[in-house]
């Protein structure tokens, strides 16, 4: 009878535990559906600011804003934590134009991030479609003086987009270096996406220091497979001209904001996104969303009158399109300062409708967080899987082992906007990025109330 007895006593005190919970994480759900700053937040970001290069005063006006924000949000202490970024400029206008026996027509391109342009007179060549670096290798005979075309598409078989982006990527990452090992003189890419509409999509590449630094851009992708059909038909011929090309490093700044811990103020919660965006496009999805559901996380806390057990940081980070400078910059500071950090959650997935979260943490960790499961779900993220974080919180993990979360919406159609030109405030729906912030607001709010 002892044993019963004991055994309902837990389960009603766990019940207790799970009303009070729920009671608190939908007073934190309608402070942020009521009254949240993130929508004008990221007008502000978007359209006053604009697209946030590294490097570029917009960085610096980003930051600034940053700043600002996180104050007027309440935040205890906001600090600016210095990196050096890397200081690649576009430096003018991306041309491409295709010569056929029909005639000649403009292509929609745009240059990769950190490619080196063209010289003043521009690139013309032929042009040698491949599919595959399989392909690139078995023609490797043909490739000298050539631009060669990537026209990997996505694989519109994998349901989760982000699998597709991690296929398709690499050809834009080791694509223009692959090239020139065999003699290319430019490189075109077909652009990270599977949308419908022909916007060229930038991100950056990554030289190989063995080989020649050959211009890159991205096509459209109705450009792309334009180009392939005549390439199936007769010799095709491109002209293009690009001018990307490095300045000295510039000094950038992580945007920190904190609350402090009330029991354990030395454990160290990061919930962040990155400031920095592409040049060609404002930067909504990819990541003004992010840091404004950052900020509006730390708002509805202050607003709710809620006092953290651990040390809470809202981060922006810099530079994390085209260096990650900022990200590891966190990471060696925090090793340096002996800080510890207990868990950290990154939202770079676009704002769109929440789903889940995915986690990099031990088993035991994520048997943890599941319970919470049915405590979030009624908000969107009812998907807790393993495997995820993001790009600038990985450093924490590879320096301390330090247990990761990552915002997932639904992907489907984030690689319409990813890196293109229609990456603009217009393109994110207010319902869905507030709905994101209360999802990052839950999580945090359970781990710090009963920690890892």
């Amino acid at each position: 009878m002892k044993h019963l007895l004991a055994a309902l006593l837990m389960l009603a005190t766990g019940s207790l535990f799970a009303q009070s919970d729920s009671a608190q994480l939908r007073k934190l759900a309608q402070e942020i559906l009521t009254n949240s700053q993130a929508y004008n937040n990221l007008r502000v970001l978007t359209q006053e600011i604009g697209g946030r290069l590294a490097g570029s005063p917009q960085m610096y006006l980003a930051e600034d804003w940053g700043s600002k924000a996180l104050q007027i949000a309440g935040a205890h202490s906001v600090w600016k934590q210095a990196c050096l970024v890397p200081h690649w400029v576009r430096g003018g206008e991306d041309k491409a134009t295709a010569i056929t026996p029909a005639g000649k027509r403009k292509l929609d391109v745009v240059a990769l991030g950190n490619s080196l342009g063209t010289d003043k007179k521009g690139l013309k060549a032929p042009v040698l479609l491949v599919h595959s670096f399989d392909e690139l290798e078995s023609k490797k005979e043909q490739v000298k003086g050539k631009i060669v075309f990537y026209n990997y598409p996505f694989n519109n078989t994998m349901v989760r987009t982000f699998e597709a982006y991690g296929d398709a990527s690499k050809y834009r990452g080791q694509g223009p270096s692959r090239a020139a090992q065999y003699g290319a003189v430019g490189v075109i890419v077909r652009s990270m996406s599977h949308s419908t509409d022909n916007h060229p999509h930038t991100g950056a590449t990554r030289y190989d220091t063995n080989y020649a630094k050959i211009p890159a851009v991205a096509i459209g992708l109705r450009d792309a497979d334009w180009l392939a059909a005549q390439l199936g038909a007769a010799a095709v011929e491109v002209s293009m001209q690009t001018h990307g090309h490095f300045l000295p490093d510039k000094q950038g700044h992580n945007i920190i904001g904190e609350l402090k811990g009330t029991e354990f103020p030395n454990e160290i919660i990061t919930v962040g996104g990155h400031l920095d965006s592409w040049d060609n496009c404002e930067g909504a999805h990819d990541d003004g969303a992010g840091c404004v559901q950052t900020i509006e996380v730390l708002r509805a806390f202050r607003s709710i009158g809620y006092q953290p057990k651990r040390t809470i940081r809202f981060v922006l980070f810099a530079n994390e399109e085209n260096g990650l400078r900022g990200g590891n910059k966190y990471a060696e500071e925090a090793k340096a300062k002996g800080e510890k950090h207990v868990f950290a959650l990154e939202s770079d997935a676009g704002g769109f409708t929440p789903r889940g979260f995915g986690f990099t943490m031990s088993e035991e960790q994520f048997q943890k967080v599941s319970t919470w499961r049915s405590l979030i779900a009624p908000y969107g993220c009812s998907e807790f899987s393993m495997g995820g974080g993001g790009a600038d919180i990985g450093p924490l993990n590879r320096t301390f082992k330090t247990p990761l979360a990552g915002l997932q919406p639904d992907s489907q159609r984030y690689f319409d906007y990813h890196h293109a030109r229609n990456d603009t405030f217009e393109a994110v729906n207010k319902r869905e990025l507030e709905l994101g912030a209360v999802n990052m607001a839950a999580l945090i709010w359970l781990v710090d109330r009963y920690g890892l």
